[in-house]
């Protein structure tokens, strides 16, 4: 497995990356990334994808096992309750940019079953300039984290979640910067009534975001 504890070499992931960067462009240069060793155990590199020019930019922690597979972010459990919460908040996916601020899956075996792992700092750091290059690309109004590791990401170690959650994050990176949970969290709630609760209250966060979108 990945030595959390590796020397990470960002500059790999820079030097690939196009002097004009597209999306398309990004998408093929990231698949030779070997910045830090999370490659060697994922299947492919999980590469954002929407159109360019998307007002919104969602940036979640990492693919999982499903998006590993598929080659694609949110694609998984998590990816099908992000799809219907934003739909209840009138965002429309298909207009919306989605990615992770790590490009591979990182994770530990538990039997036959492959278990996500928290990507740690160095793996953050040396995806940092595919991240960085997407939203230089895309040129997002809002740029929306999902989840501690992508707000921390995006916005420095400082942010919480859980005090910054539905207030505007001030941020060089677009006009707007908001972070809330992961909608991975929300299916781990133990019982339905809080699951029900935080799916609600992720929902209008994603409606204060619609708003900056009319």
């Amino acid at each position: 497995m990945t030595d959390e504890h590796s020397t990470p070499h960002p500059d790999i992931g820079s030097r690939l990356i196009p002097a004009e960067p597209t999306i398309p462009g990004l998408r093929a240069a990231a698949e030779g990334c070997t910045a830090c060793s999370l490659y060697k155990n994922a299947t492919q590199t999980v590469f954002g994808e929407g159109p360019e020019g998307s007002l919104l930019m969602l940036v979640g922690e990492q693919p999982g096992d499903v998006e590993d597979l598929a080659g694609r972010p949110f694609v998984g459990p998590a990816g099908k309750l992000l799809d219907r919460c934003l739909s209840e908040a009138g965002v429309d996916r298909a207009r919306t940019y989605v990615t992770n601020a790590v490009k591979h899956f990182k994770w530990v075996p538990r039997g036959p079953r492959r278990i996500h792992s928290k990507p740690g700092a160095v793996e953050i750091e040396a995806c940092f300039p595919w991240l960085e290059a997407e939203i230089a690309a895309v040129k997002p109004r809002i740029v929306l984290a999902l989840g501690a590791t992508a707000a921390q990401a995006l916005f420095g170690k400082a942010v919480r979640v859980t005090r910054e959650r539905g207030r505007p994050v001030p941020s060089a990176l677009a006009p707007y910067a908001f972070v809330t949970v992961h909608p991975s969290a929300l299916l781990r709630a133990p019982d339905e009534a809080p699951r029900r609760s935080e799916i609600s209250r992720f929902i209008e966060d994603l409606r204060k975001v619609a708003t900056l979108l009319q």
